[in-house]
């Protein structure tokens, strides 16, 4: 006789009442003892247990008991004791299957129906011994748990007690194909207990005879309303079911994010280098902490269920795993399988994500600068190699004109810039260990050479022993053309840098002013000769229409006289500051005299913009071939 029912609705917790007698088992000490008024003509021993039944209900439900009662008569009337040291469950299942052979009711969960299961199979309490034995019941309810999900994901954790006896009668394959198939399905559409939708539940709103919630809106559920239930289960039972999902073609991220919860539970490294965190783990649930090896054994395995597509794991996930593998010594090809998918999306990593301290043996810097040079190579090797064996040009010209500003490649270029300003204090690090990884991006790479300005400056400040010739060696790596105006006039003062490399960026700087004071010129006169003698511009107007056309045409006169006055006070500030340095170099009257610093600069009026020697900017136009061949030897 048994009886299906939940015991807790909210909960939805299948059970099945077997039985309908009384106790009559009590316990003293380690012995259980059947007060039934007749003597107990059995002993049976299970670990520290002992049992005194009667031989006959035993007799007629379990294949095993009979086989061994028979095997051990009594000849002098004392008891048989029989031991059952390899039952599945041990003595708490045993003592529920005592009660069923009785005929005392019990209640079969999804926390022991696994153990009874397999403890039935143990005794053979089949059809053959009874109608109605443990096998048949245990089955029905076994089909009950797994239409839940809850109910499952219990019993596949019991199956890790007894998983030599789950495999062998297909528990653990049925409980892992029933969550897959609930995992890929929506969870409002069938009447699941999920533990998302189960926690929205409020007392206003109580579950209705079918489960559905009373509320006038369901409670919403995300992809991600499996990661914790999942997460209690270890490392083989959760790689099975994560295969198992994904066969069933769940997305990729989902499937990355929840490897990224199950390894946060797991790996106590990836919570304490943790700078944020995206899915909070309640604190109520704890797990114990793993050995070394076991967490080693972990994350490569982890690693290794990880989504081949570009982009479905987030980069700061992989730096993270990154960080743990060197930390626990993983194997070299996990190590490098996570730094070529790092390399595969480098550009979607943060700063704080590449600052990985370096755990060598022999540690010479802070950070693992190798490390992330490898990690660069991988992303040239992915991201350029096509574009530039190919066709290099294609894509300086696209990142010179702009036309696609926010490319993989100048990502990676401020970010690498970044990352040097970062590890340049380091006093350990070797010049050329830093300009090797400033060389790995191109030129083109950067629109502007600030960052990697900066980089140098700072690297500069933090070893002040270096000689003239590494100073000059490490400037070759920016562009003094690329600088903005900015960073050229932070570089015209700075006395880190070598003299040279300043006299370049006072010169570039000087040619770039003149070409701007060049193009101003030209676009006032074209404005002053395009106007007719009447004031107006192209056919005849009414007065209103001259009156206003007159007021536009002095507005953009004024503005562009006193943008060139700007420009003129700028160009003459920076003569002075070259003839400050030719004083302080006697060396230098020699360039002092090529640049023309002894020639007075000639203000233009703003009243009298018509009246400026137009020679003088002539000359100048004329002489930038030659001014641009005296860069080249300054270089």
């Amino acid at each position: 006789m048994f009886n299906l029912m939940v015991a807790n609705p909210q909960s939805q917790m299948a059970c099945m009442t077997l039985g309908s007698k009384s106790e009559v088992f009590h316990r003293e000490g380690k012995t259980w003892l059947c007060s039934t008024g007749l003597p107990s003509d059995v002993m049976i021993e299970i670990g520290e247990m002992s049992f005194n039944v009667h031989k006959f209900p035993l007799l007629s439900r379990s294949g095993l008991l009979e086989k061994l009662i028979e095997e051990f008569p009594t000849e002098d009337g004392s008891g048989s004791v029989l031991k059952l040291q390899d039952l599945p469950g041990g003595a708490k299942a045993f003592e529920l299957i005592t009660k069923f052979c009785y005929g005392i009711k019990i209640e079969l969960t999804p926390s022991n129906i696994v153990s009874l299961r397999c403890a039935a199979e143990y005794l053979r309490m089949t059809e053959d011994y009874g109608e109605g034995n443990l096998i048949a019941h245990t089955e029905a309810f076994l089909n009950e748990v797994f239409s839940n999900w809850t109910d499952s994901i219990k019993a596949l954790e019991t199956c890790e007690e007894f998983l030599q006896y789950a495999e062998e009668l297909h528990i653990v394959s049925r409980c892992i194909e029933s969550l897959a198939t609930k995992a890929c399905t929506d969870p409002h559409l069938f009447n699941w207990s999920v533990s998302e939708c189960s926690d929205t539940q409020t007392a206003s709103a109580p579950a209705l005879w079918n489960g559905l919630s009373g509320a006038t809106k369901p409670p919403s559920t995300t992809n991600d309303w499996w990661f914790e239930d999942v997460s209690f289960l270890r490392l083989p039972l959760y790689k099975r079911l994560i295969l198992a999902i994904e066969s069933r073609g769940m997305q990729p991220e989902t499937i990355a994010a929840s490897l990224l919860y199950y390894a946060k539970r797991r790996l106590p490294l990836m919570n304490m280098q943790a700078t944020y965190d995206v899915n909070h783990i309640n604190p109520g649930t704890t797990i114990s902490t793993p050995s070394e090896a076991d967490q080693k054994v972990l994350l490569e395995d982890i690693v290794g269920l990880l989504p081949v597509k570009k982009g479905a794991t987030s980069t700061n996930f992989l730096l993270r795993l990154l960080r743990a593998a060197m930390v626990l010594h993983a194997s070299p090809s996990c190590r490098e399988n996570l730094e070529k998918r790092v390399g595969a999306q480098l550009d979607q990593a943060v700063l704080v994500d590449l600052l990985i301290p370096n755990m060598g043996y022999s540690v010479d810097t802070l950070y693992d600068i190798e490390c992330v040079h490898r990690i660069l190579d991988h992303f040239k090797t992915v991201e350029l190699g096509g574009a530039i064996s190919s066709s290099p040009c294609i894509v300086e010209d696209q990142l010179t004109n702009g036309t696609d500003p926010l490319t993989p490649i100048t990502m990676v270029a401020n970010l690498i810039d970044e990352y040097l300003a970062e590890v340049a204090p380091d006093v350990n690090l070797k010049p050329p260990k830093f300009e090797a990884l400033a060389a790995v991006v191109p030129d083109y790479a950067r629109r502007l050479d600030d960052g990697i300005y900066h980089a140098v400056d700072v690297y500069l400040k933090a070893h002040p022993w270096l000689t003239d010739m590494e100073r000059e060696q490490l400037c070759r790596l920016m562009n003094c053309q690329k600088l903005s105006l900015e960073a050229s006039t932070h570089a015209a003062q700075n006395e880190r840098l070598p003299l040279r490399v300043i006299v370049q960026v006072l010169f570039f700087e000087q040619m770039r002013l003149r070409t701007s004071i060049s193009g101003w010129f030209f676009v006032s006169e074209n404005l002053e000769t395009s106007q007719n003698p009447d004031g107006s511009i192209g056919l005849p107007r009414n007065d209103e229409s001259n009156k206003m056309d007159n007021a536009q045409d002095c507005a953009v006169a004024f503005d562009i006289a006193e943008r060139v006055s700007d420009l003129e006070k700028e160009c003459l500030s920076m003569n002075q500051e070259l003839r400050k340095l030719a004083k302080s170099k006697r060396s230098w009257k020699i360039f002092s005299k090529k640049l023309g610093f002894g020639q007075k600069s000639r203000h233009c009026n703003v009243k009298e913009t018509k009246s400026c020697d137009m020679k003088t900017t002539a000359s100048s136009l004329n002489g930038k071939q030659g001014h641009h061949n005296n860069a080249e030897v300054l270089c």
